[in-house]
């Protein structure tokens, strides 16, 4: 073989191989900054992907309520436009309301257009439902191209990732999820060797359609809250996280 065309091809799979970190590790800022973690060890960001779900979103609000726990919700801007009166539940009882795109597609295949219709779309949304556009904004299945990150940015928004996904989306028992929770708790028994804290992505919605099943995340909560609680971490919306001093 000609080495040359080794050469070649070595420097494609080496490009592919940066492209696909860029689009898709949370940690990624090769396609543009992103919030990642809160800005202390004992903070503790919830967010929840893919709602308003009027099958979930509101036992859940009661059982943030019930530890004094302030989330952030990424809402898909076509469930918003069904359900807008849940909308302005979530944000009455004081959490923050994100940009998770009009429709949910994977933005890594879009251009540039396609991606500014979905987020302005989602916006236009969030702006007739609770008087005010989003500053925050998490894409769909976490993934960017060159042009999600900045054109976020130009809307007025930040693009949240996350250091915990769980699984939740995936149907496993509530054993199984319990379980994927659960360094949550051990860094916050480290917490003296961190600087900063962790965000959570959950979901209390299915991106397929409203009503989506989503019990096993309400009961993965149930018995996580209180011993978080327990734990000394404190429950922040991401824009407390970002703005808050670490401590």
């Amino acid at each position: 073989m000609n080495p040359a065309l080794i050469g070649v091809s070595g420097v494609a799979v080496l490009a592919s191989g940066i492209a696909t970190y860029a689009a898709v590790h949370p940690r990624s800022q090769l396609f543009g900054p992103t919030i990642r973690n809160t800005a202390a060890a004992l903070q503790l960001a919830l967010t929840f992907d893919d709602g308003p779900n009027p099958a979930v979103t509101p036992p859940l609000l009661d059982l943030l309520d019930k530890y004094s726990a302030k989330a952030t919700f990424f809402m898909i801007g076509r469930f918003v436009r069904e359900c807008p009166e849940l909308t302005k539940e979530v944000a009455i009882r004081g959490h923050l309301i994100g940009n998770h795109t009009q429709t949910h597609p994977n933005l890594f295949w879009l251009s540039p257009r396609a991606i500014r219709s979905e987020l302005e779309h989602c916006q236009s949304a969030l702006q007739d439902s609770i008087g005010a556009a989003a500053e925050v904004f998490r894409p769909p299945y976490g993934l960017r191209n060159p042009w999600v990150v900045s054109t976020a940015r130009e809307l007025g928004m930040q693009t949240v990732m996350w250091t915990l996904l769980p699984g939740d989306w995936l149907g496993k028992p509530t054993e199984w999820l319990t379980a994927r929770m659960h360094p949550i708790a051990d860094k916050a028994q480290t917490s003296r060797d961190r600087i900063s804290g962790d965000v959570l992505c959950l979901h209390d919605g299915s991106h397929r359609q409203l009503n989506g099943d989503r019990i096993r995340t309400l009961k993965a909560l149930e018995y996580w809250l209180p011993r978080w609680r327990d734990l000394g971490l404190k429950f922040v919306t991401i824009g407390e996280a970002v703005n808050s001093p670490a401590c």
